[in-house]
C-alpha cells in the first residue's frame, strides 16, 4: 500500500500544513510519497525529501505551475495515481481547490478535514460545525482525503534521504485558465495557522483604525492577528485573517478573541487552541463558553491597559 500526499508549498519552502498531512498518512501507514509540483521548485522538493516519514518524491516542473491551477494540479495527481490507495492534501484553500476534482475524474466520493485515522478506510471529521464527529468509513479503491492540520502533530522535517524522481508535468497543464494576479497582506508576524498565540478581533473592533491596538499587541507577543468573518465583512481587515469555518483552522497555544461574540462558525475554527481568554462587554456572550479565561469589559480600556503591561 502506498500514499501520495500533495506538497503545499510557494515555490521556495514546503508548508507546515503538509507536515501534518505526511503524520496522518504515516498513521494509515505504507509507504508515502510526496508530489511537488511547482516552477523553481527543487528546494521543495529536497525538504521534502528529507522529511523522516518520506519514501520517494515526485518532481513535477513547470512555468505555468508556478501559481497551479486547480485543473493543472488535478490532471497531475491523476495521471500520477495508479498505485496509490490514498491520495492526501491539507484542508487548506490549496487541498480543497483541486480535490473534488480529483475525485470526479477517479470517480470516488472525497473525504474532507479529517481529524483523525481509525484504519486504513475509516476516518472521523467534524460536522455540524465541529459540534459533532463524523466517523466515515471508505470502500473506494482510492481515498480522496484533505488533513486538518491542527489535528496532528507534524513529523520531523529532516532525517530522512527520499529519491527524487521527475515526473512530465507538460501534458496537463490546462490552458483554458490561467493565473492573473494575486494580492497578499505581507507581514512579518507569524502565518495564522502556525503561530503559537493569536490574538483576534471581532466587530466589537469598531473599525479597521482600531486593529492597531491589537497589532501593537500581537508585536509584543510575538502573536498572528485573526478576525472574526464580521470584521472581515465589515472591511475592517483582509479576509487572510479570518479565522473560523470558512476562514482558517487554527489551534494555538493561546487564543484572545476581543471584541468577538462567539458565532458558532468563528467557534469551529478555533475551539482546540490549548488555551481560549475571551475580552468582551456581553457577559452573555456565547465566547465565554468555551473560554478558559475571560474579561467583561470594555476592549478599548482593557486593551490600551494590557499594552502598558507588557
Amino acid at each position: 500500500m502506498a500514499i501520495l500526499v500533495i506538497a503545499e508549498h510557494n515555490n521556495e519552502t514546503l508548508g507546515a500544513s503538509t507536515l501534518s498531512t505526511l503524520a496522518a498518512a504515516a498513521k494509515i501507514g505504507g509507504d508515502v510519497h510526496v508530489l511537488v509540483a511547482g516552477s523553481n521548485s527543487q528546494a521543495v522538493a529536497e525538504a521534502a525529501s528529507a522529511c523522516s516519514s518520506v519514501s520517494k518524491v515526485l518532481h513535477a516542473e513547470h512555468a505555468d505551475l508556478a501559481h497551479p491551477t486547480a485543473e493543472s494540479l488535478a490532471a497531475i495527481v491523476v495521471a500520477n495515481a495508479e498505485g496509490y490507495s490514498h491520495i492526501l492534501a491539507s484542508a487548506s484553500t490549496f487541498g480543497k481547490n483541486f480535490t473534488p476534482r480529483v475525485g470526479a475524474k477517479l470517480d470516488v466520493q472525497p473525504i474532507s478535514d479529517i481529524v483523525s485515522v481509525e484504519s486504513e478506510d475509516t476516518f472521523k471529521r467534524p460536522i455540524y460545525a465541529g459540534n459533532a464527529i463524523a466517523t466515515v468509513q471508505s470502500s473506494d479503491s482510492v481515498k480522496v482525503i484533505t488533513v486538518r492540520g491542527t489535528a496532528f502533530d507534524a513529523v520531523e522535517a529532516s532525517g530522512g534521504s527520499a529519491e527524487i524522481a521527475a515526473i512530465d508535468a507538460a501534458a496537463h497543464i490546462f490552458d483554458k485558465s490561467k493565473f492573473e494576479s494575486q494580492e497578499l497582506t505581507k507581514s512579518e508576524r507569524p502565518e495564522l495557522t502556525a503561530a503559537k498565540v493569536i490574538i483576534s478581533g471581532g466587530r466589537g473592533m469598531g473599525s479597521g483604525e482600531n486593529f492597531q491596538m491589537i497589532e501593537e499587541i500581537a508585536d509584543k507577543l510575538g502573536a498572528a492577528v485573526g478576525a472574526s468573518r464580521a470584521a472581515v465583512d465589515a472591511g475592517f481587515v483582509p479576509n487572510d485573517y479570518q479565522v473560523g469555518q470558512t476562514g482558517k483552522i487554527v489551534a494555538p497555544e493561546l487564543y484572545i478573541a476581543v471584541g468577538i461574540s462567539g458565532a458558532i462558525q468563528h467557534l469551529a475554527g478555533m475551539k482546540d487552541s490549548k488555551v481560549i481568554v475571551a475580552i468582551n462587554k456581553d457577559e452573555e456572550a456565547p465566547i465565554f463558553q468555551i473560554a478558559d479565561y475571560g474579561l467583561v469589559a470594555d476592549l478599548f480600556k482593557v486593551l490600551p491597559e494590557l499594552k502598558d503591561a507588557l
